[in-house]
């Protein structure tokens, strides 16, 4: 068995899942493939299937009903931690995340624990993207490294790898995000752990077939849980030091709550748009 487990959730991807599974198998020999598929009413997990009966590296998960990204992955991670896999990466069905890019990741982890797939780095990108999407993954990076402390410049990517180990100390099935915020969440718990991060460039393709999960609701998650651990951070920070948090510190917390709402108003609206 190789050692590598790429983790895909699924929900209606039947348009783009065969093509993605042969990048991935060609792209790196190493790895295996595990679809979780969320009960695709358009047969996503039955052409799976066919394609596991007969390619030993091809594995599949049915779940019941639509659970949300960050529940994906967390059964996804259990199953590939009952395998006994060492690296576990997460990948879009929508071939938004270059295949040929997997080595990458996973030669990265040799001197790191996390390694992203970054738009945000030299040599990273972004292809086809309208200029909405571009506006919030950006502003929404910016606030994570400034909420969070987190010194990474794609902390909302969904294209990385981790070693299991990382996984283990962060608590990974006790992660509660499920939707993008889980890669904030994954990210924001691996820095606090101490563990080592690193980006490697990308070049993110908006979606050719298919429709994007993004929602409202999952950018209110986001913005919602980013801003209540930031302000944790501050309050456990100034109770630290001075056995409560200080009136400077409670100050920087009412203002991180006003940024906020005015980026999710904006970003809202631009989605809406």
């Amino acid at each position: 068995m190789n050692n590598v487990l790429v983790v895909v959730p699924t929900f209606d991807e039947a348009g783009n899942i065969a093509t993605l599974i042969e990048r991935v198998l060609v792209a790196e020999p190493r790895a295996d493939i595990l679809v979780v598929d969320d009960g695709s009413p358009d047969g996503t997990g039955d052409l799976v299937a066919d394609v596991a009966s007969t390619e030993p590296r091809v594995h599949l998960l049915r779940r019941s009903g639509k659970s949300g990204l960050g529940s994906a992955y967390r059964a996804g991670f259990a199953w590939g931690r009952e395998q006994g896999y060492d690296v576990l990466i997460e990948m879009d069905a929508d071939l938004s995340h270059p295949a040929d890019r997997l080595p990458a990741l996973v030669d990265g982890l040799g001197q790191a624990d996390l390694v992203i797939g970054s738009r945000y780095v030299a040599g990273g990108g972004t292809a086809n993207w309208p200029w909405t999407r571009q506006a919030i993954s950006r502003v929404g990076n910016a606030y994570v490294r400034l909420a969070l402390g987190v010194h990474v410049n794609d902390a909302t990517a969904g294209f990385r790898a981790f070693n299991t180990d990382i996984l283990d100390r962060i608590g990974f099935a006790e992660l509660t995000s499920d939707g993008y915020c889980f890669q904030v969440e994954t990210t924001y718990r691996t820095a606090r752990a101490g563990g080592r991060i690193t980006e490697v460039p990308i070049t993110f393709t908006e979606r050719v077939h298919g429709s994007s999960k993004m929602s409202n609701e999952i950018v209110r998650e986001a913005l919602w849980r980013v801003t209540m651990w930031g302000i944790g951070d501050l309050f456990r920070r100034g109770s630290t030091n001075r056995g409560a948090a200080s009136p400077r510190r409670r100050a920087g917390a009412v203002g991180v709550l006003f940024g906020v709402a005015i980026a999710a108003a904006w970003a809202l609206k631009s989605l809406r748009s």
